[in-house]
């Protein structure tokens, strides 16, 4: 028989730890070994599932990791222009590789809670909070920076830009309108089969798009 958990004994017992190890899979860099126990985790949840603790354990998710990305966004905000671009990278890799290890430490959280109750999905939810409080503040200065960087020969690897660029299409496809050109270098079949005439209509486009931003100030 499982011991009742009460909502103070959630409070002060299991959310803490849970609070602790989301901490670090969220600050980890990439193959960094960290000292949690996925089976204590994995059972903490569990445990609170069982005792119907699951919309708190999901609310109280939510806001923590929330309150993370406000902050991996005011560090951004604060990047020198030749540092952004790289920043932005490694937040990206660094909280998509943290999903990684948090979504299935939440299983049945999901499958219980947010799959049955909320019709969502615990990923695509966390994902979403990446692009309301990070991508989708920092798509204005990024772009142009990007659109730069893209006709100056080694201002940032490729591999970086390749991450970049996918990474906003998967957040949110419709950002491909923003720069055509420069999206369909890295992800196939998104223009419709180009015309040699058409390419130079894509590249006047994209000089456009760059005046007109910056024009509307987003030259950091």
């Amino acid at each position: 028989v499982m011991n009742v958990i009460t909502i103070e004994d959630y409070k002060s017992t299991y959310w803490p730890k849970l609070d602790s190890a989301i901490d670090q899979l969220l600050t980890q860099s990439p193959g960094d070994y960290i000292p949690i126990s996925y089976e204590q985790i994995y059972s903490c949840v569990y445990k609170c599932v069982c005792q119907q603790h699951s919309e708190q354990m999901y609310s109280d998710l939510i806001k923590k990791i929330t309150n993370h990305l406000e902050r991996v966004s005011k560090e951004l905000q604060a990047s020198p222009p030749d540092l952004y671009i790289e920043r932005f990278n490694v937040a990206l890799g660094q909280y998509m590789g943290a999903l990684q290890s948090i979504v299935p430490l939440f299983i049945y959280m999901n499958k219980f809670y947010i799959e049955t109750k909320l019709n969502r999905d615990l990923k695509d939810d966390l994902i979403k909070l990446f692009t309301e409080h990070v991508a989708e503040k920092h798509i204005y200065n990024l772009m142009p920076l990007l659109l730069e960087a893209q006709s100056t020969p080694f201002q940032i690897t490729p591999s970086t830009m390749a991450n970049i660029v996918k990474g906003l299409y998967t957040l949110r496809p419709e950002w491909v309108q923003m720069a055509p050109a420069l999206f369909s270098k890295f992800i196939p079949n998104i223009l419709p089969p180009a015309v040699e005439s058409e390419l130079q209509e894509y590249a006047a486009q994209d000089q456009k798009l760059q005046r007109e931003l910056m024009q509307n100030g987003f030259d950091r």
